[in-house]
């Protein structure tokens, strides 16, 4: 296992995974995983203080807590001020995944590209797109998943989706 001691990029990771914390209970699934350490395996990292981005390649696996992010290539950006503003996760599956609380089950979204804003707490999964939450699926071309209101919206073409890809959708009845 690739372990970065790399204080900025440390610095970046921490505020991405802090920043990407899932639904039902978004304080307390970051402050929980903030708390813990943060791990990270790829082939290779390309680290910019310049322009700010970080770039992991190779098989990437990203995790903290009960955060999960992966793909081949994992970008992290930040703004001037050293604010993180997006992470985006590409490969033929990138995934990602949290626990929001202790009892809930584990939110799961897969695509090919899987962009968080972080401002926004904001999560876009493009082209092959999944979403599982609370055993309702979502799948399209494109799903954008809003955190703190758990509103999913989707369509089936986007910029960055290859054909058409129609939105299917299973929800489970309330028990």
């Amino acid at each position: 296992m690739k372990r970065h001691k790399c204080p900025t990029a440390r610095m970046l990771l921490t505020l991405a995974l802090i920043g990407m914390a899932w639904g039902g209970g978004p304080a307390m699934a970051q402050q929980r995983d903030a708390d813990q350490p943060i791990e990270v395996e790829a082939d290779r990292l390309d680290l910019d203080d310049t322009a700010g981005t970080a770039v992991y390649t190779g098989d990437v696996d990203i995790r903290q807590g009960t955060m999960q992010l992966t793909g081949d290539r994992v970008e992290i950006r930040r703004n001037q001020a050293g604010e993180l503003t997006r992470a985006t996760a590409t490969g033929e599956r990138a995934y990602i995944e949290q626990q929001p609380d202790p009892d809930e089950p584990v939110v799961r979204g897969w695509g090919r590209t899987i962009v968080y804003h972080v401002a926004e707490r904001r999560v876009e999964l493009i082209d092959r797109a999944e979403l599982h939450q609370r055993g309702d699926t979502f799948d399209g071309g494109y799903l954008e998943y809003f955190l703190d209101r758990r509103v999913v919206q989707a369509r089936s073409e986007s910029e960055g989706v290859e054909g058409r890809q129609r939105i299917r959708m299973t929800l489970q009845p309330e028990r």
